[in-house]
């Protein structure tokens, strides 16, 4: 019976919009994290009576077919890249983005990563970087003896070090923007990847116009709502209950059918 494999392509899909409501609830306090949202399409339809041909030579043509469906599959991931909330952490080298933007990060293989999770430090030689160690792109240097890191709302980096009265000029943060954010590939870490969906990065100065505003002290904290993830997972449950209904129930019709035949 083709219920039984329509049901499964339902159990199967829920299964997967449960993974992706767990990895959400996961997440709660991750910073900087997306929450994603599991899309699917229906799959093809079988012709038990087609529309538009007549019954017999001279009729009218019929209105209406017969078209089964044959079950759903996944569509898409989507990552959904809402504003989430700032909290103030008091670090200096924490920065967090305000509107459009992301951080450009250098990998270990040199290429360029992105990233909304600013909990940057800095290593040995001064530089700034992520808690990974990756550094922040364009390259920020701290001068050696530096009391103070100031980060305005346009990127601009300044330095206070022992023994000037002024402050140091040391560099300017830039972000990046994309046509397509969804199109961004996830790589963990918070840290995501440009593909030829998402177009490639239109880099410009925060405060800029379409570009966020730097916040120093700050940190964007995950967007997920957790009562929203939690009705999502309660609608996702009743409906893998429902699949497995249906099987249930085509089982027991095979079943009826089998022994009326014996």
């Amino acid at each position: 019976m083709r219920a039984l494999a329509i049901a499964a392509t339902g159990m199967s899909a829920q299964q997967l919009n449960l993974e992706v409501i767990a990895n959400n609830i996961a997440n709660l306090n991750t910073t900087g994290y997306k929450g994603a949202r599991a899309e699917f399409t229906d799959l093809l339809y079988q012709a038990e009576r087609q529309q538009g041909a007549p019954n017999q030579a001279g009729q009218e043509a019929v209105p209406e077919g017969a078209m089964l469906g044959l079950g759903v599959r996944a569509a898409a991931i989507r990552n959904l890249h809402r504003q989430g909330q700032l909290a103030n952490t008091g670090n200096q080298f924490d920065l967090a983005v305000n509107g459009r933007g992301y951080f450009q990060i250098t990998s270990p293989s040199g290429e360029i990563h992105y990233t909304r999770a600013g909990s940057f430090n800095k290593n040995s030689a001064g530089q700034l970087v992520t808690i990974e160690g990756y550094a922040v792109d364009p390259v920020i240097l701290i001068p050696p003896n530096t009391s103070q890191v100031t980060i305005n709302e346009s990127g601009q980096v300044f330095a206070k070090v022992d023994g000037q009265v002024a402050l140091q000029n040391i560099g300017q943060l830039t972000l990046a923007n994309f046509a397509n954010e969804s199109g961004l590939e996830p790589l963990g870490n918070g840290l995501y990847r440009e593909t030829p969906a998402s177009g490639a990065p239109v880099v410009g100065n925060p405060g800029d116009v379409s570009y966020g505003r730097l916040h120093q002290g700050y940190l964007e904290g995950s967007n997920v709502d957790p009562v929203k993830e939690i009705t999502n997972l309660i609608t996702a449950q009743r409906a893998f209950e429902m699949n497995s209904k249906v099987i249930q129930a085509a089982d027991e019709m095979a079943g009826t059918v089998s022994k009326g035949i014996r």
